[in-house]
């Protein structure tokens, strides 16, 4: 597998910040809570979607991933940066062979190796499947799938990371703005959910040391906007409705420095959906402690 690249992963690559401190005491650490399995007026969950940056499928594999899903048991799987060139040769037998996910579909980068890549994997099969966003600028890096089910469209993203020295912040201030435009036409038609490593932590909250990565990827005042603007489409991101105030709830930590450990990262991963679809929020979850990447699952569920 090629070398990793840090400014792919880390927000902050290549900017100066505060060494990392050691958790303060009495709730430095999220903690994951029992999932909620009705709305607010009684309705019962019956639709999990869940979304993971793998950072690499075949190792998340060989590190137990699927044990996961097989627990997790999500209806619709959605998985970022699986770094597949050629999902037909490449994506591990294991994955092809699950039983519980005959309808998979994959994205890949068509100009670096080993790099980028999404994919979803349905138990159902959906009324219609599509690539990217119609953009052929922003298409060859295999970013975006959208499945389009009964009563709402899925979308797994992994948006462009702006890199070390911020040297595709402006491309990603055009993708974000050519993403804005794909996902309002799609909402048009009917109500989405939007799933995925957008590559951004809102606000300070959303971050273990905020004050030193104002000017890091992934923290940038453009960033923020882009995603100021993504739910002023009439989106919600369903983790701080439902947790306005909550701290220290992350889904992202850089390998070094034993981040995870101290809990110093990042919540880059996210659950929105169409604010008509508020009404049928059952839950939405951080898996904070599972492993085999360096970002952790999230899954939604809605009673749909």
């Amino acid at each position: 597998m090629p070398k990793r690249r840090r400014e792919e992963t880390d927000p902050s690559a290549g900017q100066p910040k505060a060494e990392p401190a050691p958790p303060a005491e009495g709730g430095a650490t999220f903690v994951d809570t029992p999932d909620q399995l009705t709305t607010s007026d009684g309705q019962e969950s019956c639709l999990k979607i869940s979304s993971w940056n793998v950072d690499g499928l075949r190792a998340w594999v060989k590190k137990n991933g699927l044990e996961w899903v097989g627990l997790e048991s999500p209806d619709v799987l959605c998985l970022q940066e699986i770094k597949c060139t050629d999902p037909e040769k490449q994506v591990p037998a294991a994955m092809k062979e699950m039983v519980d996910y005959p309808h998979q579909y994959w994205s890949s980068s068509k100009s670096k190796e080993g790099y980028s890549g999404v994919a979803i994997l349905c138990k159902a099969e959906p009324l219609n499947v599509t690539y990217g966003i119609g953009v052929e600028e922003h298409d060859g890096e295999g970013r975006l799938i959208t499945v389009e089910m009964e009563k709402c469209f899925v979308v797994s993203v992994y948006v462009p990371n702006s890199g070390r020295g911020l040297v595709r912040l402006d491309y990603r201030q055009a993708w974000d703005g050519a993403l804005r435009g794909y996902l309002e036409e799609l909402q048009s038609r009917k109500p989405l959910v939007l799933c995925g490593d957008l590559n951004v932590a809102h606000d300070d909250i959303d971050l273990k040391n905020p004050k030193t990565n104002r000017k890091s990827a992934g923290f940038t005042p453009q960033e923020r906007q882009g995603l100021d603007q993504l739910l002023g489409l009439g989106l919600v991101d369903t983790f701080r409705h439902l947790h306005p105030s909550l701290p220290h709830a992350y889904t992202f930590w850089t390998y070094m420095g034993n981040c995870r450990a101290k809990n110093v990262g990042w919540r880059l991963d996210y659950l929105l959906l169409s604010r008509s679809l508020l009404p049928r929020l059952c839950d939405s979850k951080i898996r904070t402690k599972i492993m085999g990447s360096d970002h952790c699952p999230v899954t939604l569920l809605l009673a749909l």
